[in-house]
């Protein structure tokens, strides 16, 4: 695996947000779930307002994000979303890097509680190799077939 580059990391609620920040984070999520996935759907949904937002650059550029939610937004238990990671930086293993930093920002932001997302069903092995389970059978969402999992405490 190439070496993964110095990535700087930001977790912010969404009125800390520069409006430039705001605009690679919706231009990311764009490039990612609408454009790259052929998933027509509404990506800005109203809980960005109610969000922490962990962005990842690389000198400067967005590379890495995730959407954070306080229990009650989307499920019972607090929840982590809109997972996505630039193109360009796939290669280095950044997807892990971001995801174990949503769980340690979920964790400070609401409590060590079970943390609940919605999985893309091709990458359910990844996310239990991250302490995930599958707690719910195999359901579309925008097209593609995901699964609800959800890491204990």
């Amino acid at each position: 695996m190439p070496q993964l580059p110095a990535i700087a990391w930001a977790c912010k609620p969404f009125e800390q947000l520069t409006l430039t920040e705001l605009y690679a984070i919706l231009q990311l999520r764009a490039a990612v779930f609408v454009v790259e996935q052929s998933s027509i759907y509404q990506d800005v949904d109203g809980k960005d307002l109610s969000a922490f937002h962990l962005t990842g650059t690389d000198n400067g550029r967005l590379v890495a994000y995730t959407r954070l939610l306080a229990p009650g937004i989307s499920y019972k238990d607090p929840s982590i979303g809109r997972v996505a990671v630039a193109p360009s930086h796939r290669a280095f293993g950044l997807g892990r890097q971001l995801m174990m930093r949503s769980i340690e920002e979920s964790y400070r932001l609401f409590g060590k509680n079970a943390l609940r997302i919605s999985a893309q069903l091709y990458l359910k092995k990844f996310y239990e190799s991250l302490g995930f389970e599958a707690v719910s059978a195999v359901y579309d969402e925008d097209g593609i077939p995901h699964i609800e999992m959800v890491k204990s405490r």
